[in-house]
């Protein structure tokens, strides 16, 4: 199995179109071969905000197979037309180190790997936030997910979810597994939130995941933020 993430940054006059893949884009996925699970992400504006930012979005998919998640990239028409509609797509392979909790009911990052650790790693957050706890969840955790991105060590990272608000999550790209966990056990600010989540019981489902990156192709902003760190995807 194979665990993608791709980056998605819409050309200016695409907004219309890309917002509304968000619901159409559903049936035409759900058909894929090998494709056992996706979510088409929004992404937060400035990064970690609240408001959508309707040039950026995710695609989050595991695949049965590399070479299904090959064949897609290459020759989907849906794929294809997200190709034609931005100006850059960055993806990522991904291989599952640690996955605890559940996103909609199951864990899709759950299944072994065979891969030697060391080198760059992402690390996946991602919950629904009950209703009522809302307020306190973005009084708390969006000024602390911003830091996430000036942490030591990131090279990049970005707030994406299903629905605004609501449903949220957070990607972020880091040199080494150690200068990700210097973050997690230092920051006090990461220390309190997680102190809150808990005692305050802000959602009504969560996952966390990290993963060793294995390739990378296109660019995010311009570059890729790990090339130096991985070799990049075979075309």
């Amino acid at each position: 199995m194979l665990t993608t993430l791709s980056i998605l940054t819409l050309q200016p006059d695409q907004k219309r179109w890309a917002f509304a893949q968000m619901g159409t884009a559903q049936r035409p996925l759900q058909r894929v071969a090998g494709l056992s699970f996706q979510k088409l992400l929004g992404s937060g504006a400035g990064g970690f905000g609240a408001l959508p930012n309707l040039h950026r979005y995710g695609f989050m998919a595991v695949w049965e197979s590399a070479a299904a998640a090959a064949t897609f990239f290459a020759e989907h028409p849906l794929w294809r037309e997200y190709r034609q509609r931005t100006t850059e797509i960055w993806t990522a392979e991904l291989a599952p180190l640690k996955s605890h909790g559940l996103w909609s009911g199951v864990n899709p990052f759950d299944y072994p790997t065979d891969v030697a650790p060391g080198g760059p790693v992402a690390v996946l957050t991602r919950a629904s936030i009950r209703w009522q706890k809302t307020p306190r969840f973005w009084r708390y955790v969006a000024p602390t997910s911003a830091t996430v991105a000036q942490a030591p060590g990131v090279r990049a990272a970005i707030g994406l979810g299903e629905l605004p608000v609501v449903r949220q999550a957070t990607f972020s790209l880091w040199e080494s597994a150690q200068a990700m966990q210097d973050y997690a056990y230092r920051s006090e600010k990461h220390k309190e939130v997680i102190r809150l989540t808990r005692q305050e019981k802000w959602y009504g489902e969560e996952l966390f995941a990290r993963f060793q990156v294995l390739r990378t192709e296109g660019t995010w902003d311009g570059q890729d933020p790990i090339s130096n760190l991985t070799p990049p995807l075979l075309v």
